[in-house]
């Protein structure tokens, strides 16, 4: 298969991971600061605010690991391996990571109600809600793509073996 049929996915792929770099450059720090501050006047809700920035940071390293393995699934389509055992692999990975994201922001659900309570903004639990459920979502679909793939796989070997 030629290498531009997948590009626009390569591409998507890396857009999706821009934003998020931007957030852990930017946006984050600047919220470490302002809580920073806020506990050396004694705020004792800028430690809640420390787990879940700590939580958002620790959650970057399986998204981008899951980036990668989708970059690495399109390589094996480019390729033409996209029914071998690699491709079932990475879509295993790809829901395992997805499913790290998923309990990492379930662990800092609590800590959100806390900051939401204290603000009283409920749009904040729904946010945390909304990347649990993505999350799963993905994790859901390399799940049932897994299978599927594998079972191509079963079939093909089959059909190889009986010619």
């Amino acid at each position: 298969m030629k290498r531009g049929s997948t590009l626009f996915l390569r591409a998507a792929v890396i857009f999706i991971g821009i934003p998020v770099l931007a957030l852990c450059i930017f946006l984050l720090p600047q919220i470490a600061n302002e809580a920073i501050e806020q506990a050396k006047k004694g705020a004792h809700l800028a430690y809640v605010v420390f787990g879940i920035l700590i939580i958002m940071y620790v959650s970057a390293i399986p998204f981008y690991f899951a980036l990668h393995q989708a970059l690495r699934l399109l390589s094996y389509i480019d390729k033409n391996q996209a029914f071998s055992e690699l491709s079932v692999r990475a879509l295993k990975k790809i829901k395992n990571f997805a499913i790290t994201i998923s309990g990492l922001y379930v662990t800092a659900l609590p800590l959100v109600y806390i900051i939401a309570e204290w603000d009283d903004a409920p749009g904040l639990i729904l946010i945390g809600m909304v990347i649990i459920g993505a999350s799963m979502v993905i994790a859901v679909f390399a799940a049932v793509l897994q299978r599927l793939l594998q079972e191509a796989i079963n079939i093909k070997s089959e059909n190889d073996l009986t010619i």
